[in-house]
């Protein structure tokens, strides 16, 4: 047997047939639309401005950007778009990777999609293939390269994205072997980005990165045999000197996360159907969602408001308060990584959406003057061992706890087909008028059925500001 991951994964991208269950390309559907939804506000914001106006003059090309009428080259559309899909936080997690994966897929398939005219269906195909490898390649490198700071949807993703157009531009075995290669020299991202407006550019530039990799192999650019794998490999330089005794230390395996590259079944299980998504509830950083989850359960199963909370008890993993790491949040962005705002938030609000996030709403005292009630307690443990416990303490005396192994939108209380809808139709408000929306629902909703990608991206060249 071949034990080079670049080789098994070249040849797997290359050869595994289109023929996926039904509920593998319902789920890459439900992604799509997910992705999509979050688009639409983060086309506005201000990242994805300042962002669009340092590429735009890079190059025109055939593919568009969402909210903007001037169409790029293929890299820089999908640089673009693949920071407005993460400019939120409200995008989609996958556990393999500990990743976001479709803020970096779908942005790099459509570009290339609408510069070759490929259907919605190959799109489906060349998703389902890119999320396949992104997690094989995550689950060799994780839980510590996630754990010890390096941000995944940067450092993982453009793997995954580097797969799926090569998938798209049908390369073969060698091609891809070599384009999964030259990726890992785009590879890059740091957690000490969270809460800056560089964190969701990184899933741009993994998107970016992806479709370089694969044009740069197709286009016969050499790249090493040991980059994965090797004493200078990416799992020993992105994990650490000690990744050897790592990986044969680990007595407990989550999501398949067990530093060692899959070779012998790489397509099976099939990653998209066996760990589903974690969609998100909260337009906020996804490790806090257990204990909003369990505040939101607690007010509505015991009748009490903010006013009547002592304090707050947050008993958690550590590397979930290692994502959350504001406690004094000092921009929206920043909220976003805040344990304290996002509790508080729900705690006072009976929400968290994205009006929580403007500037005026985080200074709202409502929130803040929660913030001393609010108490870390982080175990030392992996997040499938330690379920997240919230306890509240009222001041009437009353003692109340809830625990939570899995957000709402996990696969194990997974959305369903009308809370995806009603999450875009939350997204498109105040951004999209209803004409607007419509066309552009009508187009999603048949996504894999379009005999032409662009059928969908040309409704995402909207004129932002334009709704009623």
């Amino acid at each position: 047997m071949n034990n080079n991951p670049l080789d098994v994964y070249g040849a797997w991208i290359a050869g595994v047939p289109d023929a996926w269950p039904d509920d593998a390309r319902d789920w890459a559907h439900r992604e799509w639309v997910d992705t999509v939804a979050v688009m639409v506000p983060g086309a506005v914001e201000p990242v994805a401005q300042k962002l669009f106006a340092t590429v735009a003059a890079w190059g025109l090309g055939p593919c568009t950007v969402f909210g903007q009428q001037q169409r790029l080259a293929a890299p820089w559309a999908a640089l673009v778009n693949g920071t407005i899909a993460h400019a939120l936080d409200f995008d989609d997690n996958f556990d393999p990777p500990k990743a976001h994966p479709t803020t970096v897929l779908l942005p790099a398939i459509m570009a290339v999609a609408e510069e070759r005219a490929l259907s919605g269906a190959a799109c489906i195909d060349a998703y389902i293939v890119g999320l396949q490898i992104l997690g094989r390649i995550g689950q060799g490198l994780n839980p510590t390269h996630r754990n010890r700071g390096w941000h995944a949807t940067a450092t993982v993703g453009v793997m995954g994205a580097t797969a799926a157009v090569c998938r798209l531009l049908q390369l073969d075995a060698e091609a891809c072997t070599r384009a999964l290669s030259i990726a890992t020299s785009m590879s890059a991202g740091f957690m000490s980005q969270f809460g800056t407006e560089m964190k969701p550019v990184h899933a741009g530039l993994a998107a970016k990165g992806g479709i370089m990799a694969a044009h740069m192999a197709e286009a016969g650019i050499t790249a090493g045999r040991d980059t994965l794998d090797g004493r200078t490999g990416m799992n020993r330089l992105m994990v650490g000197p000690d990744y050897e005794d790592l990986r044969d230390s680990i007595t407990h395996v989550e999501h398949g996360q067990n530093l060692r590259f899959e070779l012998e079944s790489v397509g099976q299980p099939l990653l998209i159907t066996e760990h589903k998504f974690r969609v998100k509830r909260f337009p906020t950083c996804g490790a806090i969602h257990r204990a909003m989850d369990g505040v939101l359960d607690l007010m509505a199963a015991h009748q009490f408001t903010a006013t009547e909370v002592a304090s707050v008890d947050l008993h958690m993993p550590r590397v979930h308060f290692n994502n959350v790491f504001y406690n004094d949040p000092q921009s929206p962005l920043e909220a976003k990584f805040s344990a304290e705002y996002a509790v508080g938030c729900v705690l006072a609000r009976g929400r968290c959406s994205l009006v929580d996030f403007t500037e005026e709403a985080i200074w709202g005292d409502d929130v803040r003057r929660l913030f001393p009630l609010i108490h870390r307690h982080p175990v030392d443990k992996l997040e499938g061992e330690f379920p997240t416990e919230v306890h509240i303490t009222l001041k009437d005396g009353r003692q109340l706890k809830s625990v939570h192994e899995w957000p709402k939108g996990s696969k194990a209380a997974p959305f369903t087909w009308d809370e995806y809808w009603a999450k875009f139709d939350e997204c498109c408000t105040g951004v999209l008028d209803g004409p607007a929306r419509a066309a552009l629902r009508e187009k999603l909703a048949h996504f894999p059925a379009l005999a032409n990608a662009d059928d969908l991206m040309r409704h995402a060249a909207f004129a932002p500001g334009a709704a009623h």
